[in-house]
């Protein structure tokens, strides 16, 4: 009952928001909050809405299988801000654009436009879906099952929860439900530990001590080249992982792009760059103390298991936690879907009408697509799902930084034959290693990706970039 409850007065919060937020919204205000988010409060929300509520259970696991060695990634995403900032940044504020792929239709062309803009939401959808799935199996299990209610209609009021708060007032609403939501994620994670904590019986500077000590708090691999777990493929991997899905994925810009002015969009950037680490090194701390009780369960079974054997006093904390994390990145995924598609794909901005249906339609296809998985109960079609994901943005890093880094113009008809083609060519030779060898390419696969795109936009392009465009390649 206590759960149900403090999860209605949370959705409640989050209508009250939306209310004082959407008044007198138009598609400006939807898409790009008027320019006038204070930057804090972006960079605030934006911690929150970058961990999804598959983070929420997969980090704190991962210290069962490689330690903390994810904090070498963590430390390259610092550096993957730092670029994000001070080279995709000022280009998109000096365009003045509402959607980031739009730079590929003025320095490209428009079929390179289109095949940016098909390739986000390809990914987005599809990964957003899964990702909320994912999260809406675990609240059935620890909460509506118990209620009797069918997985369906938590679905369904689910997502038409997150439409009902962002239909109006859309990017602008989320720079402030994300501020709550982050508020909500973070003391939902510091329970937990204090009640893992309580359970070792120690005192939180003992706790401390004692991860520091522990066998599985081993962050950095320099020798081993081999093993993914090595410093540099992870400190690379990362800075790549940010620069390819934060400053290339609308979904993540879009916040960012609502900010007063230029400056103020990098200084929120690099700060919300920075608190990853304190955050992330928060749940692969909460990773050990599990480890530590002597628990048998690993990975993505190592947090919600003890949740379960443990009572309302640490199952209400997680429920918060997994909701807040999920329905502050499940809601800007929407919202950038909806803008995407009317501003890329129909190309009709300032359409309120399209808008909303758009918004509607999208929300439907959650919903179907989520339930459709539930059908299939395949955990390897949603394994093949994420990486489908992981390969189509690999695309997206070789077109910008084709635009970004020569002064050629590819032929604008292969541009959509090059973005297939190289994913598949990654996976052909992935499995092809793997075969012959045994080694499985981690994230390099992306900046491999990348280089294909950039390599064969090379082979087909002709020198020089039409005039007007010229100052945005520079």
């Amino acid at each position: 009952m206590w759960i149900i409850v403090t999860i209605l007065v949370y959705f409640a919060v989050l209508l009250f928001i939306s209310r004082l937020t959407g008044r007198q919204a138009t598609n400006e205000t939807f898409f790009r909050a008027n320019r006038r988010s204070p930057w804090y409060m972006v960079a605030f929300g934006m911690v929150g809405a970058s961990i999804s509520g598959v983070t929420f259970v997969s980090v704190p696991g991962m210290v069962t299988t490689s330690g903390m060695t994810y904090m070498q990634t963590c430390l390259g995403f610092i550096l993957g801000y730092v670029v994000v900032a001070f080279l995709l940044l000022p280009l998109y504020y000096r365009l003045n654009l509402t959607t980031i792929y739009s730079y590929l239709g003025q320095r490209l062309g428009p079929r390179a436009y289109k095949t940016g803009a098909s390739f986000f939401l390809l990914s987005k959808m599809t990964g957003a879906v899964v990702r909320f799935y994912v999260v809406c199996i675990i609240l059935q299990r620890f909460v509506f099952d118990a209620w009797g209610v069918p997985f369906a209609l938590t679905v369904t009021g689910m997502v038409a929860l997150i439409w009902l708060y962002t239909r109006r007032g859309g990017i602008r609403t989320l720079v402030w439900t994300d501020s709550f939501q982050t508020v909500c994620l973070f003391s939902a994670l510091l329970l937990i530990i204090y009640k893992v904590v309580g359970e070792l019986g120690m005192t939180m500077p003992e706790a401390v001590k004692a991860i520091a000590a522990d066998s599985h708090s081993t962050m950095f691999v320099i020798d081993d080249w081999v093993t993914k777990q090595n410093f540099w493929k992870q400190f690379l991997s990362g800075v790549f992982i940010v620069i390819v899905m934060t400053g290339l994925d609308q979904d993540m810009m879009q916040k960012n792009l609502t900010c007063k002015s230029l400056r103020e969009a990098q200084k929120d950037m690099c700060s919300y760059g920075v608190a990853f680490v304190p955050a992330n090194l928060l749940f692969l701390s909460l990773g050990v103390l599990l480890a530590m009780l002597g628990r048998k369960e690993t990975g993505d079974a190592l947090l919600p298991t003890f949740v379960a054997e443990n009572g309302l006093s640490v199952v209400l904390p997680f429920t918060i936690g997994i909701v807040a994390a999920s329905f502050s990145s499940a809601d800007s995924a929407l919202t950038s879907l909806t803008t995407s598609y009317c501003v890329d794909i129909r190309g009709r901005a300032g359409d309120e009408q399209l808008r909303k249906q758009v918004h509607l339609a999208i929300s439907g296809l959650f919903v179907i697509m989520i339930l459709l998985f539930r059908l299939l109960n395949s955990t390897s079609v949603i394994d093949a799902i994420y990486v489908m994901c992981g390969y189509t943005y690999g695309p997206l890093l070789g077109l910008f930084a084709f635009g970004l880094l020569t002064k050629r113009t590819p032929k604008d008809r292969w541009v959509p034959y090059v973005c297939i083609a190289s994913p598949l060519i990654c996976y052909a030779i992935d499995v092809l290693t793997f075969e012959q060898t045994g080694y499985k390419f981690g994230y390099e696969l992306l900046m491999m990706n990348g280089m294909f795109t950039f390599l064969a936009l090379l082979a087909v392009s002709s020198r020089g970039i039409p005039s007007a465009e010229c100052q945005t390649a520079s």
